[in-house]
């Protein structure tokens, strides 16, 4: 049976030693501590997982690890997106036979495909992946835009079950909520904007792909709770502690800030896969001392 897919689901960094190599002992202890602290589901190798400079194999291996580890818990979903249809599909197809209860297709990078290219691209991956896709759209990132009647035609598959959108657009978020509650089954709304995720959600969204939900788990997951349960101001109140917060994860490239309050915080080794680079100094302080007034050390 497949798992319901709402409020917080952590963008999981893979931790690694040193040398660069996955650490998957501290990938399992991260799981425990998102499982403890009720996160509702993990995305494996998404953007913050590093999945650009993974190997296909790593990508695999840790999808699979995170699937072993997990035990049917909560849902895994599996970051299997690439520029290239053909490896998508591929990724995609053995994410789903290695146990992945669902995908996360980011939008074609730097192809950089018009609307009837990406709707043919998505089309064929959930023709033939048999799994159910959630799609990624990032333009700041990738320099593709999935519009809003390019969604449309796309929710109609059956296949493709929601949309991580990390558009912070108000006229984009009501468009989205139309289109989820226009469906015939539920398609599901996601943030992929830390920042704004709290509004997505009072709008009509179902949760958040989060990467701030990697180092306070159980804040985010509490404020989707909260305003399910309709408790906007309580959720609201919550949400405002963590606004420096949110900036700081994305002062550098995600996932460079992330991984350096996670290796503060004692759970990874601060590193990080070429061309990024660790933290610049410059900004440890002000991180650091978010980090004390939010009782993160």
């Amino acid at each position: 049976m497949m798992q319901a897919l709402h409020g917080s689901l952590v963008a999981l960094v893979t931790p690694m030693n040193s040398n660069g190599d996955i650490d998957f002992n501290s990938l399992e202890k991260l799981i425990e501590w998102h499982i403890a602290n009720d996160t509702n589901g993990i995305v494996s190798v998404g953007t913050t997982g590093e999945s650009a400079t993974l190997t296909v194999d790593e990508h695999l291996k840790v999808i699979e690890h995170t699937i072993k580890c997990v035990n049917g818990r909560i849902p895994v979903i599996a970051g299997s997106g690439s520029n290239s249809t053909a490896q998508a599909i591929e990724t995609t197809t053995e994410s789903q036979r290695i146990g992945a209860d669902f995908s996360l297709l980011v939008t074609p990078y730097y192809n950089r495909p018009n609307q009837k290219g990406l709707i043919e691209h998505y089309i064929k991956i959930a023709d033939e992946c048999n799994i159910k896709q959630i799609l990624y759209n990032v333009p700041s990132r990738t320099g593709c835009d999935i519009l809003p009647e390019t969604l449309e035609v796309l929710s109609k598959h059956q296949n493709i079950i929601g949309i991580k959108e990390a558009v912070n657009n108000q006229k984009r978020i009501n468009e989205l909520v139309k289109i989820s509650k226009q469906s015939q089954e539920d398609f599901l709304i996601f943030s992929g904007d830390d920042e704004s995720f709290f509004n997505l959600i009072t709008s009509g969204g179902h949760g958040v792909i989060s990467v701030a939900a990697n180092v306070i788990p159980k804040s985010i997951s509490d404020i989707c709770k909260l305003i399910i349960e309709e408790k906007i101001e309580e959720a609201n109140e919550i949400n405002k502690k963590y606004q420096n917060l949110y900036d700081l994860l994305f002062i550098e490239s995600n996932p460079i800030p992330v991984k350096w309050i996670l290796f503060k915080m004692g759970f990874i080794q601060n590193s990080l896969r070429l061309p990024l680079v660790n933290l610049d100094k410059k900004f440890e302080e002000n991180i650091m001392s978010e980090m004390i007034k939010l009782k993160l050390l």
